[in-house]
């Protein structure tokens, strides 16, 4: 029961988004990315390799999703590298007090050695939330040929329902508001993210040790894989 609260957490990114929707996006010709939400100062047009310049409205509409839902796992990722290094060390899957596991980098390793199940249980959760938003959101698949359309075309991109807190607004201007700033966020924690596995890829040191924030109690040796 533990290890599918766990994989649940993991894979829950998914699911992330609000349960009041606004109206079906409309197409503005005239504006940045069709007046799709996202463009914030102080650089409200950026577009350096022409994305958007050379998109139509509903392929735009999906580069949105994609980034949306990739924003959302950064941000989950990020905050998860913090957690489970030194020094927090928080690790759901087992007990790490006795040694220090090292980068997050290396902890799928001993994942799979502590936890061998988990990686298929975790693909098995992920397909299910990701083919209820498929679901939501996803033309079928014999209509995609014939229309061209692969969203659906009253699907608020990143939209499934999921809003357990409450948090989503329910006037439209508030609503795309927060949307910008989940968006944003989610952009941040992308670069955030890289940043932390190309410094761990370098030295292979934990962020705050690196930072001189937290002892460095890491063994190599220890791994169960090494490399």
């Amino acid at each position: 029961m533990k290890l599918f609260l766990a994989a649940l957490s993991l894979s829950s990114v998914a699911a992330f988004g609000p349960s009041v929707a606004p109206k079906p996006l409309t197409e503005d010709p005239s504006a940045f990315a069709f007046g799709i939400p996202g463009s914030i100062d102080p650089v409200p047009d950026f577009d350096p390799f022409g994305y958007a310049a050379n998109a139509d409205f509903d392929t735009m509409k999906q580069y949105r999703e994609a980034e949306l839902q990739h924003g959302r796992v950064a941000m989950l990722g990020a905050l998860g590298m913090l957690v489970t290094e030194e020094p927090i060390e928080f690790h759901p899957l087992f007990q790490a007090d006795n040694k220090d596991i090292g980068p997050a980098i290396r902890h799928l390793d001993e994942v799979r050695a502590v936890s061998p199940q988990f990686f298929e249980l975790l693909a098995i959760v992920i397909g299910a939330l990701e083919f209820n938003r498929a679901l939501k959101g996803w033309t079928e698949p014999g209509d995609v040929f014939g229309s061209g359309r692969v969203l659906k075309p009253d699907y608020f991109p990143g939209d499934v329902g999921f809003d357990p807190l409450g948090l989503a607004p329910e006037d439209e201007e508030s609503f795309l508001e927060l949307h910008t700033k989940e968006l944003q966020n989610g952009r941040l924690a992308m670069l955030g993210w890289a940043g932390m596995v190309a410094q761990e890829l370098v030295n292979g040191k934990e962020i705050f040790v690196n930072l001189g924030l937290a002892d460095d109690r890491f063994d190599p040796s220890k791994l169960p894989v090494q490399f």
